[in-house]
């Protein structure tokens, strides 16, 4: 090749690399110049230059759980429109299903049953609390976690569900029909010395109505006093909270709010109330209208608070959709006990009386396997009950 040949390629590779330069810097200005946010300026990067194939529902699901945890507020996320349905049936405490409470074992080969729905779909098909699924509509449930699982057991009400279990080393196979599953929220149970019990799992849908059944059927039982557990209670709706606090207390404010535009309001309890001892039984995760429970009957000094520091949730919630079928459950707004008190501020409420368990008590505790003769907390909140009678 000639000198004037070599010359000739060289320009017209230095043209070549000042023409992809050029165009490189055109489409940035073009990106950035756009006044186009920043993800939609990503979104139109990937969509020329990236070589694979995107699954955009994915990504953008990812983008939008990372915003919403980048606001360093744990009690706000973002809900996938997959997942939507879901979180609505919690709050309605009803979910179409078979009505087992499930374990991912330690080991990955399947899943412990914990608990089994009194007469639900998956109990009348004659599977029970201790046995260990192993296969859910024809697929092994070994290294599978546990919403996958549940995905494969849910799904249209009247349709049935084949799941394999194992019961002391035998393999038992089922066809159990889907059912709506009504998960009981408040339960009332006769302790010694004429003490009642009335555990409230959330302040969701029913809980009102259940807790004051739950009451009425202790006193009728003989109760002299109660104790009300809300340890590992997650919370839920404000109205459920409110109408429950004020049909226990007497007359005066239940709480006060401030929301984002600055309205501030308040919520009243009338003078009809429920003269007895009571306790309030707390831990580590009773957080939101739980906690909030807890506080406003100590403040009242309506009940002794028994247990554990709670977290601290004084932050409420509100569920927004988007156009995708997706939501975000955003912190909107700020709750004050009745002294004015937000519990997030104040890091939760400190326990009356103080009583700590260990890592296997309270696991007995969450999965509800401890009797409540053999409960530090309760027997703890019964003594207290009964000195206070005496």
């Amino acid at each position: 090749m000639d000198q004037k040949s070599k010359w000739l390629k060289f320009v017209l590779r230095s043209l070549s690399y000042v023409l992809v330069a050029v165009l490189a810097s055109l489409v940035t200005f073009a990106l950035w110049g756009s006044g186009s946010g920043k993800l939609q300026q990503l979104q139109s990067v990937i969509d020329q230059k990236f070589i694979g194939q995107v699954d955009w529902v994915a990504a953008e699901d990812a983008a939008a759980a990372a915003m919403v945890e980048a606001l360093g507020d744990r009690w706000s996320y973002y809900i996938s429109a997959k997942d939507y349905a879901d979180f609505e049936e919690r709050k309605d405490n009803a979910f179409v299903g078979i009505g087992i409470t499930i374990l991912q074992r330690e080991d990955g080969t399947g899943f412990d049953i914990m608990e089994v729905t009194k007469d639900g779909s998956a109990w009348n098909a004659g599977i029970r609390a201790g046995d260990i699924l192993v296969e859910a509509a024809g697929q092994s449930a070994e290294g599978m976690d546990t919403n996958t699982v549940k995905d494969l057991i849910r799904g249209k009400e009247g349709t049935k569900v084949d799941v394999a279990v194992l019961r002391e080393g035998e393999r038992l196979s089922f066809a159990v029909e889907r059912q709506q599953i009504r998960t009981p929220v408040a339960t009332g149970q006769m302790l010694q010395n004429n003490v009642g019990l009335v555990t409230i799992e959330n302040f969701n849908a029913n809980c009102f109505n259940e807790s004051k059944a739950a009451v009425e059927q202790l006193l009728e039982q003989g109760a002299e006093a109660l104790i009300f557990d809300v340890r590992n209670n997650g919370g839920g709706y404000v109205t459920e909270m409110t109408k429950l606090l004020d049909y226990l207390l007497p007359e005066g404010v239940i709480y006060r709010d401030l929301s984002y535009l600055g309205i501030e309001g308040e919520e009243t309890s009338d003078a009809d109330c429920l003269e007895l001892p009571m306790s309030v039984l707390v831990n580590k995760n009773s957080f939101s209208a739980a906690e909030f429970f807890g506080a406003v009957m100590q403040e009242y000094r309506w009940a002794t608070i028994v247990g554990e520091h709670t977290t601290g949730k004084g932050h409420y919630q509100n569920t927004i959709r988007l156009s995708d079928g997706s939501a975000v459950n955003l912190s909107t707004g700020k709750y004050f006990t009745p002294s004015g008190i937000n519990l997030t501020e104040a890091g939760g409420i400190a326990p009356d009386v103080e009583v700590l368990v260990d890592e296997e008590t309270f696991s007995a505790i969450y999965y509800g396997s401890l009797p409540p003769e053999e409960d530090p907390q309760i027997q703890k909140a019964v003594a207290i009950l009964v000195d206070s009678a005496g």
